[in-house]
């Protein structure tokens, strides 16, 4: 809900008006100008309910939004997209207006009615309009008016609507509330940790066997034909438009990384980083004990524990302006790597700490950031050409199949034998125009599609990235199949060296299983693989696994087996590198009054969570509630005035 309200709000066309040029008050700022200007533009774009979005408005709005959407493209101005794709920013734009005129009509269906008194106390409070002395100033005000060109009566009504909507959607931000309990079991769950000893037994470990007789070869041969068939091969013609085919045919220019580069010189010329633990305590006495356990050999954890009353937090690669004094900034970024320092009096009390990394400063020229700022602006603009080509890409293949694809429309094309691994008849991947699962997706439709079938445009979507979120776009792609080689069995003597290769790795896997297995049976009886795990295995112990920190090497499988499993639990799996063996050698539960900033992240999750589910929720009522009718030539005649038209 925070999210939603400061994109309402605040990065709104509107929000930004208010805050960032111009405010207004009317209370003795010359009544003739307000009475003088209530006509209205007849124009208009849109209609929902009572709500009328005007030619002027969304013109205002084009003017606002399109630079900055311009500008996260990688496009030096707006002169520089495509009309196409100016229209379709537009239409972006407007359907945010249409929201706000739902809420706005919400409000009105409400009785929701802002007083000129809240307006002026609004106005009265923004700093943009005040002079030296703290209190409003009429000439900066009539200055900032000027300049927009903007009437009175005209900023008096955005103020206003901007009050009303937010009556109406702030209290879904503040009502949202989470009981303690779920809270405390959400906490439980994401934080119970299983303190685990894991034993590897990697096929690579055990030694390669030599070549068996011929008559075991030809036994394995027989008992696994699956294994020993050439691969059906197909013949196919793709064409595929995705972001990586428009990026790979529209570089950017050399303005454009200029301009992108400048935009972002932080973030290519780094100060030095540093992270670090600290301790805040707000007397001596108190950071003292922390110091002489901290000392004392005692792990971080242990001292976030120990730290009664006093605060515990980590700064991960943090600058020093991130750091909340500047008496603690000169004494981080000052003190030796490792070791405990404190306890030390700054202004926000008494602090011990350790810095734990050290990331030198670095500058990346803009040579070596050419690679990187081209492929961020290739991909930044990608996808609206693609959504914006796709209709042409599906026209053109309705009318002449894959032999009649223009060539501006970032489409790249491919044909040749691949089997549904998509490898070549030489044993080399294919050289399709496409990678992940937008290749894996293609591939796919090739060992699917009937032979001679007509080719279809078809998109491809990834994961989603959220539960509840929309699959993401991966692309579109349309295939044409011509021939088909059918996979057929191999001879023995055709498959020979195959044949071998493929026993001597089943013998070494059969080899790490037995040895595994043993270790799992001898684990299972002796308290524990680390009890009975031969010298020189490759044994980890005290790994600390829980669904709020997995350990990024251990099978996802095995870590949702041990999440589950009690102390003393041994279990055993495997990964496409060997077999592994894991004691489960205690459970642990943080203690949630120890660590309130780990509460504090989890109520403030589920809340937003649920503000955003209540705000998704809300927003789709009114748009079944409040239907909004677009004018064509409204839009049309914005967009001209805006100066963003085609001239068609």
């Amino acid at each position: 809900m925070i999210s939603f309200l400061r994109r309402f709000v605040v990065e709104s066309w509107i929000g930004r008006i208010l805050a960032g040029v111009i405010f207004l008050a009317f209370v003795g700022w010359g009544v003739g100008d307000v009475l003088t200007n209530m006509a209205d533009d007849p124009a208009v774009v849109a209609t929902i309910g009572s709500q009328k979005i005007s030619t002027r408005d969304f013109a205002a709005a084009l003017q606002a939004e399109m630079p900055r959407l311009a500008q996260q493209m990688g496009a030096p101005d707006v002169a520089h997209i495509p009309p196409a794709l100016r229209q379709q920013m537009g239409n972006e734009i407007l359907q945010r207006l249409v929201s706000q005129s739902q809420v706005l009509e919400a409000a009105h269906e409400y009785g929701i009615s802002v007083p000129d008194s809240l307006v002026r106390n609004e106005i009265f409070a923004m700093p943009y309009f005040q002079g030296k002395n703290g209190a409003f100033d009429r000439q900066r005000f009539n200055a900032a008016l000027a300049n927009a060109g903007m009437s009175e009566e005209r900023l008096i009504t955005l103020v206003r609507n901007d009050l009303a909507a937010r009556a109406v959607m702030e209290p879904l931000s503040t009502g949202a509330h989470v009981p303690d309990v779920l809270v405390n079991r959400t906490y439980g769950y994401e934080t119970a940790t299983r303190v685990v000893d894991v034993a590897r037994v990697p096929f690579a470990s055990v030694a390669f066997p030599s070549a068996p007789d011929e008559a075991t070869l030809k036994r394995f041969y027989t008992n696994h034909p699956w294994l020993f068939r050439s691969p059906e091969y197909r013949h196919a013609r793709i064409v595929v438009l995705s972001p990586e085919t428009v990026a790979a045919q529209t570089p950017a220019s050399e303005d454009e990384l200029h301009h992108l580069y400048d935009a972002q010189k932080e973030r290519f010329n780094q100060p030095e980083l540093r992270s670090v633990q600290l301790v805040t305590s707000s007397d001596q006495a108190s950071a003292e004990a922390v110091a002489t356990l901290w000392k004392g050999g005692a792990e971080w954890n242990q001292i976030q524990a120990s730290a009664k009353g006093s605060a515990a937090v980590e700064f991960n690669d943090a600058r020093a302006s991130l750091l909340p004094s500047a008496t603690l900034q000169k004494l981080v970024f000052t003190a030796a790597p490792t070791s405990i320092q404190g306890p030390s009096k700054t202004d926000t009390g008494w602090v011990v700490f350790r810095v734990t990394k050290v990331s030198p400063p670095h500058a990346t020229s803009f040579e070596d950031a050419k690679p990187t700022l081209q492929d961020e602006i290739t991909k930044g603009r990608g996808p609206a050409i693609v959504s914006t080509n796709e209709p042409k890409l599906r026209d053109a293949i309705a009318g002449g199949g894959l032999d009649s694809i223009p060539t501006n429309l970032g489409a790249a094309a491919a044909a040749g034998f691949l089997d549904g691994k998509g490898m070549t008849k030489d044993g080399e991947a294919a050289p399709l125009p496409a990678s992940g699962d937008l290749r894996t997706a293609i591939i796919d439709r090739i060992f699917a599609q009937d032979k001679g079938a007509p080719p279809q445009l078809a998109e491809a979507k990834g994961a989603p990235v959220a539960q509840g979120q929309p699959a993401p776009s991966l692309g579109w792609y349309a295939v044409s199949v011509d021939e088909i080689t059918p996979s057929q069995p191999q001879s023995f003597e055709a498959a020979h060296d195959r044949v071998l290769l493929a026993w001597q790795l089943d013998a070494r896997r059969h080899v790490a299983n037995v040895a595994a297995t043993a270790l799992y049976v001898n684990a299972g009886k002796n308290g524990g693989v680390s009890s009975v795990a031969p010298a020189g295995t490759d044994l980890r112990k005290g790994l600390m696994v829980s669904r709020a920190r997995p350990v990024d090497d251990l099978p996802r499988d095995l870590m949702t087996v041990l999440l589950r499993m009690p102390a003393g639990r041994t279990v055993m799996d495997g990964d496409d590198k060997g077999f592994l063996v894991a004691t489960v050698t205690a459970v642990q539960h943080p203690d949630p009054k120890s660590d309130s900033l780990g509460m504090g992240r989890v109520r403030d999750g589920l809340t937003d969570s649920l503000s955003n589910d209540m705000t998704s929720a809300f927003i789709q009522s009114l748009g079944a509630r409040y239907k909004a009718k677009i004018i064509p030539a409204g839009v049309h005649a914005a967009m001209g005035e805006a100066g963003f038209g085609d001239g068609s």
